[in-house]
């Protein structure tokens, strides 16, 4: 398994922006597919958006489509989550991952996914 390290979150106005970070520790995941999913308080975890290894196919749930961008940079072992247009509906706790097996599409199904990052805040204030 890959250590994960998730960044970047904090309490922003609705209609603000946040980019959240992923790093891998220990080894290189520039051959694995990267996940983000979140959970609200109360709340299963939900996908949000995935990309392959190579950047060449994302996913992502409806409720983000157009708002959010997931990318990466291999070369600094990094996934990044741009957040646009927040709403309160975002707020949640944020967590990336790295699955089981990469596929392309990347999965987006929490269980499919067993390397997971320790979660950062975003909370979006009305």
């Amino acid at each position: 398994q890959v250590q994960l390290v998730d960044d970047g979150g904090g309490l922003v106005q609705a209609g603000g922006s946040l980019r959240l970070s992923c790093t891998a520790s220990g080894r290189a995941f520039s051959s694995n597919n990267v996940g983000w999913f979140r959970q609200a308080p109360g709340k299963a975890r939900e996908f949000v958006a995935c990309i392959t290894w190579g950047g060449g196919n994302t996913n992502y749930a409806d409720s983000v489509k157009g708002r959010f961008t997931i990318s990466r940079d291999n070369a600094k072992n990094t996934v990044y989550l741009q957040m646009n247009s927040l709403n309160p509906d975002d707020t949640a706790s944020y967590y990336c991952a790295v699955p089981r097996t990469d596929t392309v599409p990347c999965g987006t199904y929490a269980d499919l996914y067993d390397s997971w990052g320790q979660g950062t805040q975003v909370t979006v204030s009305s």
